[in-house]
C-alpha cells in the first residue's frame, strides 16, 4: 500500500515517519499525479487556510476529492480536519476547502497556541486503552450528519469522526509513537 502525505504545509514529515515505522510506503505528495497514484492519503495539521490556498495553486483540491469520491481512505488532521468538513464555523470568503465530510467545524475551539495541551481519549475502534491526544490549536467538531460517526469525544466535544473512509482528528497522532491511529486509518482501505 502505498500511503501518500500531502506535502504542502504542515507535519508532513512526522505522518511520514509515523507510516514509515509501520512498514508502510510513505511518500510526500505535492502534484495532483501524486494523489492519484497514492492509496490513501493523508492531510496533515498545519494551518487550514495556507494549506487550502497552496491546494488551488498547486491543483490539488480536485485530485483530492476524486480520490475520496473512489473510496480511498482519507485521513486529515487538526488542519486537515477543517479542509474536509462540508462547513467552516466562521471561515473567510478565502478559506478553500474540499467539502467532503458532513461535518461542521470550529477552527482553534480550544484557544490560542499557549492553550494547546494533551488528553487521554478512548476512542471507538482502538482497543487496549486510550490513546494520547496532541491538541495545538485544535479545532472542534461542533456537528455531524448522517453517516458521521463520532469516534471520540473530549470534554463533550467531538474531536474524531468517521464517515465511510474518511477520518477526522482534531489532535495529532502523529506527535506520539502511538502507531493504532495510523493502522486505524489503514485498516479503512479494507
Amino acid at each position: 500500500m502505498r500511503v501518500g502525505v500531502l506535502a504542502v504545509q504542515g507535519a508532513v514529515r512526522e505522518h511520514l515517519e509515523a507510516l514509515r515505522r509501520i512498514g508502510v510506503e510513505a511518500v510526500p505528495v505535492r502534484l495532483p499525479e501524486e494523489v492519484a497514484a497514492s492509496d490513501a492519503l493523508i492531510i496533515p495539521g498545519g494551518e487550514s487556510t495556507t494549506i487550502g490556498k497552496l491546494m488551488v495553486r498547486y491543483g490539488l483540491l480536485e485530485p483530492v476529492k476524486e480520490l475520496a469520491r473512489a473510496g480511498k481512505p482519507l485521513l486529515g488532521t487538526c488542519a486537515g480536519m477543517i479542509l474536509m468538513a462540508k462547513r467552516i464555523e466562521a471561515a473567510g470568503e478565502d478559506q478553500p476547502r474540499l467539502g467532503l465530510m458532513d461535518i461542521t467545524v470550529e477552527r482553534n475551539a480550544y484557544g490560542r497556541q499557549v492553550d494547546s495541551f494533551e488528553a487521554d481519549l478512548p476512542v471507538k475502534g482502538i482497543d487496549s486503552g486510550p490513546v494520547r491526544g496532541v491538541f495545538i490549536r485544535a479545532p472542534v467538531i461542533r456537528s455531524v450528519g448522517d453517516g458521521v460517526e463520532v469516534l471520540a469525544m473530549h470534554d463533550d466535544r467531538i474531536v474524531a469522526a468517521l464517515q465511510g473512509r474518511l477520518l477526522a482528528l482534531a489532535f495529532h497522532p502523529e506527535l506520539t509513537a502511538d502507531p493504532r491511529l495510523h493502522r486505524y486509518f489503514l485498516s479503512l482501505a479494507g
